[in-house]
């Protein structure tokens, strides 16, 4: 039976942020606060022993962003201490941030962070006479639209012990170290994260519980001669159920570890091949994923801001970036700047129709924002970032996929990609490739395979779409390098024409 998140953890503090809220809308402008707490665990265990650590977006604090009167500069604060002291000291802080701002000529998005731990008696006091004549009554000018959801769970992984855990990974790893002599280790990960978040402005008061459960099965398989990995990944929006999923599916990554064994290189050269929906998805990451992020657009870094209504796909493809029904690693209520989360056509019918954007970036397109204005925790900006981003499912059955192709490869288990959105090129690293001769596997194993090409090219040149769907989100998503968000990608098999090597 799924249980809903629990959903009161914010009742004692929320009536402090809303007469913070009242109080900030009475003296600033665009007045809006989130505040996020994010808690979590990572297990881990193979032949070198077991860790436990928090999940890497455990977090929890709060985001203040706010505009003078007259002036259409936006500011950001943080902070994580909520105790009624020092929330009483953070409009004098902001009046004074305010001040300094107005003598700097800033036209979009600016960011002032104190010590997140300051005291109240470290607080600035400028400007009391301000915050003390605030009218608490003009915040509330318009109907709200409020709400108090979450996701839901079988298992909550926050009621089991670590030992718990901990017993169910080590059960794995000896179930994989005993399929086969070859097998020498097999990393074992179970990872969660619990994130409630609250967001107030003037026309909106929500509310969000989420839960996300990851698992990792990558055994090593090896000879005297070589040694091989597998990766394979499990996710929902759920709990610990995720590990009675892992234990009823580990022997295929072993099998595909020991297959690797005896890989080969490809012959480089142009290939028709059928992606797995793992491969689909990094494709759909990297091609239109980030190179529809709207804030590119702003930068003028991305070619795809040209070719809105533009044929650039097959007329059998459409893709989604869907935080909204497609209930996977990716999901949520509303964004990070309380937008409501939506379904977000990008491609549709081989035409591009849509790119994905933050309230900022939307505001200087003059489009409506899509919900994707993300942030990696309060701490950070909100960026626009992809959150289930996947090809939808066709009508054809991988059988007769396989069965139309004379000489390719199918490909499966990405491993990464990169891609580069002001000239459309991809690439991707695979860690399986399976020769199809006269439409049948042979059994021949290539490994690694990289698959690259113009993006567009690529896209055009899908001609079968099988009639099943696979979304996946245990990996994460950074803008370049860094501002890490959880993402899912996916979709059904392909079949496409690209570049190998």
């Amino acid at each position: 039976m799924r249980k809903p998140v629990d959903n009161t953890i914010f009742n004692n503090i929320k009536p402090l942020f809303s007469e913070l809220y009242n109080t900030l809308a009475g003296i600033f402008q665009n007045v809006s606060i989130l505040v996020e707490s994010s808690r979590g665990r990572n297990y881990r265990h193979s032949k070198s022993g077991t860790t436990i650590k928090d999940n890497m977006f455990t977090s929890t604090g709060a985001v203040i962003r706010y505009s003078i009167k007259g002036n259409d500069n936006l500011l950001e604060y943080s902070f994580n201490d909520f105790s009624a002291e020092f929330l009483e000291t953070i409009p004098s802080i902001l009046i004074k941030y305010a001040a300094a701002d107005s003598r700097t000529d800033h036209r979009f998005s600016n960011r002032f962070e104190e010590n997140p731990n300051v005291s109240s008696t470290q607080a600035a006091t400028a400007n009391s006479d301000m915050v003390s004549n605030a009218s608490a009554d003009s915040a509330q000018t318009v109907e709200r639209l409020s709400f108090n959801y979450s996701t839901e769970y079988e298992i909550n992984p926050s009621d089991l012990s670590d030992n718990d855990i901990l017993k169910a990974l080590r059960s794995l790893y000896q179930k994989a170290m005993d399929y086969d002599e070859r097998i020498l280790d097999c990393v074992c990960v179970f990872q969660y994260l619990t994130t409630h978040k609250m967001f107030l402005s003037a026309d909106k008061d929500l509310q969000q519980h989420l839960l996300w459960s990851n698992g990792i099965l990558q055994p090593l398989a090896g000879t005297s001669e070589k040694k091989r990995y597998y990766l394979q990944t499990f996710s929902l929006s759920g709990g610990a159920e995720l590990l009675e999923e892992m234990d009823s599916d580990f022997s295929y990554a072993c099998r595909c570890a020991i297959d690797l064994l005896d890989s080969v290189v490809p012959t480089p050269g142009t290939y028709d091949v059928i992606c797995m929906p793992d491969v689909t998805g990094l494709i759909a990451h990297e091609a239109f994923g980030h190179g529809v992020e709207m804030d590119m657009f702003v930068k003028d870094r991305a070619l795809a801001q040209k070719y809105i209504g533009e044929i650039v796909a097959s007329p059998i493809v459409t893709m989604h970036d869907n935080a909204n029904t497609c209930m996977e690693c990716g999901s949520y209520f509303f964004d990070d700047e309380g937008t409501l989360s939506r379904d977000t056509v990008i491609i549709e019918n081989g035409i591009l129709k849509s790119g994905i954007s933050d309230l900022l970036s939307a505001v200087r397109l003059k489009t409506t924002p899509t919900g994707n204005g993300r942030r990696e925790s309060f701490e950070r900006k909100a960026y626009t970032r992809m959150t289930n981003t996947y090809f939808e499912k066709g009508s054809d059955r991988l059988d007769d996929m396989i069965a139309s192709i004379e000489n390719g490869i199918l490909l499966e288990n990405a491993a990464s990609g990169m891609e580069d959105p002001k000239n459309w090129g991809i690439q991707c690293m695979v860690n399986i490739g399976r020769e199809i001769k006269d439409g049948k596997l042979t059994g021949k194993i290539f490994s690694p395979v990289c698959l690259s090409g113009y993006v567009p090219d690529l896209l055009k040149s899908i001609s079968m779409i099988s009639d099943d769907l696979h979304i996946s989100g245990c990996g994460c998503c950074g803008k370049g390098y860094k501002e890490w968000v959880k993402v899912s990608d996916g979709g059904p098999a392909i079949k496409a024409v690209v570049t190998i090597s």
